[in-house]
């Protein structure tokens, strides 16, 4: 083989190994800020949830009849700890997730409960999907949409 040939294979080599890397280190990134995402609503932090979403955000909240942007991103939450409900969370289970360079979309299913003051409610789960766009550093929610997971065995 040619040293220039064996130059070229061994950088390509090399390039896809970066490649796979960094990718695998994104995914991990990504799913922990899906999971920083349920803390938030958790613990009813506001600001901290507000803060994973673009400027530019476009979804589709299944609690929604129309889309939403950024500024009704809460909007969700604050109809239920209006009425003094908190939020418990469950599993967070993930289905898929690709990275293609500063764009990404993670699908998985959630389980919560809106818990009144007894601590009583009926746990749900949805499932979810986020389009993440990455500026510079960060990763930002900028499109998702969400269903409530069908009755019996789907999976």
């Amino acid at each position: 083989m040619k040293p220039r040939v064996l130059f070229t294979v061994c950088m390509l080599v090399t390039a896809q190994c970066a490649f796979s890397w960094d990718t695998k280190s994104d995914e991990e990134a990504l799913w922990n800020l899906e999971r920083a995402y349920w803390q938030y609503v958790e613990k009813n932090d506001l600001a901290a949830y507000s803060n994973l979403w673009h400027t530019e955000f476009l979804g589709w909240p299944s609690v929604s009849a129309t889309p939403v942007q950024k500024d009704h991103i809460t909007d969700w939450i604050t109809s239920q700890t209006n009425k003094g409900l908190k939020c418990k969370t469950g599993e967070l289970k993930p289905a898929a997730i690709k990275v293609t360079g500063d764009f990404a979309f993670a699908c998985y299913w959630i389980t919560f409960t809106w818990l009144d003051q007894e601590g009583k409610g009926a746990p749900r789960t949805f499932r979810i999907t986020h389009a993440w766009l990455r500026n510079a550093k960060d990763w930002r929610i900028a499109g998702g949409m969400s269903m409530p997971e069908a009755e019996g065995p789907t999976k």
